[in-house]
C-alpha cells in the first residue's frame, strides 16, 4: 500500500478566522504521487475544524452568524469549561463544524462536487493578544484505496 503523510500549519491572527486550505491540499497530492486512493484531513487542534463547503463570502457570514448564535463567545462566564480560559464557545463550535473530511482521490485530483472547497477555520486563540499569531495545524494523510481494500478484504476472508 502506498500512503503519504504531512503536516500542514497555519498562522492565524485573529479568534476565528477560515481558511481556504484547498490548493496547499492539492499541491500535497501531487506530491504524493497517489492517482487514485482516499485523502484524510483533519484538524490537530482542539478548537480548529476542517470541513468542505462553498467559497463564497456571504455563505462564510452566514457561518460565523450562525455559530455565534449557537454558542455566542461572550460572556465567557455563561461557559463552566472558561475557568481558565475564555474558549469554550469555539470547543462548541468545532464539535458541530467538524474534525475531519475524507475525500476521495480520482485521477490523481481532489473528487469534490462542483464548486467545494476544503477549509479548516481556527475558532479560537490559544492567547488574546492584538500581535499574537497562532499555529494550527492540519494532518493529511492520503492511502491507496484499492490496496486498502484489498488487505481489508484479505482480512475478512481470512479471519
Amino acid at each position: 500500500m502506498k500512503s503519504y503523510r504531512k503536516e500542514l500549519w497555519f498562522d492565524t491572527k485573529n479568534r476565528r478566522e477560515l481558511i481556504n486550505i484547498t490548493g496547499t491540499i492539492e499541491d500535497c497530492l501531487k506530491e504524493s504521487g497517489i492517482k487514485e486512493g482516499l485523502l484524510l484531513c483533519n484538524a490537530m487542534h482542539i478548537t480548529s475544524s476542517v470541513f468542505i463547503n462553498d467559497d463564497e463570502p456571504g455563505l462564510h457570514a452566514d457561518f460565523e452568524k450562525w455559530l455565534e448564535g449557537l454558542a455566542p463567545e461572550k460572556p465567557h462566564s455563561q461557559y463552566r469549561h472558561n475557568t481558565f480560559e475564555d474558549n469554550a464557545d469555539a470547543h462548541l463550535k468545532r464539535t458541530v463544524m467538524g474534525r475531519e473530511v475524507v475525500v476521495a482521490v480520482t485521477k490523481g485530483e481532489l473528487d469534490f462536487g462542483p464548486g467545494n472547497r476544503s477549509f479548516t477555520e481556527s475558532l479560537t486563540a490559544k492567547e488574546k493578544k492584538s500581535s499574537c499569531e497562532n499555529h494550527r495545524g492540519l494532518k493529511l494523510i492520503f492511502a491507496d484505496c484499492i490496496h486498502v481494500l484489498k488487505e481489508f478484504h484479505e482480512t475478512l476472508t481470512v479471519n
